[in-house]
């Protein structure tokens, strides 16, 4: 599948979208294109058309972004890289281990939380990393709106691209 960058009216990445949806946006005059892809599409008519790799909005959207970035486990993942906080492993599925656990008063929050593999977590169980002889190899934080955004643009891998057009 063929995804297309969209950036707002101020040159700040919004999101990533896939190419139907940008010919859309292209055919209602709601985008300016900036990069073509090598990928064509041909129409029923038979006409050829590019698909567009980086398009900017015409209107400026004005985005709200929350104080922080809101607490779920896809966000834990992210922030982690998808892989074991113990053991580096992302092969197994992953789930959320609680570094201070729940029965001992471990709260459900971004510096308590961490990506875990099965194996890992079981071995863990309601003890601390210190007490199970484990370690982490990565630091529990609260990301900031940026960060995530940073994260969530190399995990697409378009960073190189942003780069060129100045957004990152």
């Amino acid at each position: 599948m063929v995804q297309c960058v969209l950036l707002n009216a101020d040159y700040s990445f919004l999101n990533v979208t896939t190419w139907k949806r940008a010919m859309c946006l292209v055919v209602k005059s709601r985008v300016q294109v900036l990069k073509y892809s090598k990928k064509i599409v041909r129409t029923a008519e038979g006409a050829l058309i590019k698909i567009p790799a980086v398009m900017k909005l015409i209107k400026l959207i004005r985005t709200l972004y929350r104080s922080r970035v809101p607490f779920s486990k896809k966000n834990i993942l992210i922030r982690d890289g998808f892989r074991c906080a113990y053991c580096g492993n992302d092969k197994e599925k992953l789930t959320i281990d609680h570094i201070i656990p729940k029965s001992r008063g471990g709260k459900t929050s971004f510096e308590n939380c961490v990506s875990s593999c099965k194996p890992c977590n079981n071995k863990k169980g309601s003890q601390t990393p210190t007490e199970a002889n484990m370690y982490l190899k990565v630091k529990a934080y609260q990301p900031t709106i940026a960060e995530f955004l940073k994260l969530k643009v190399r995990k697409l891998g378009i960073n190189d691209l942003l780069k060129d057009f100045g957004v990152y």
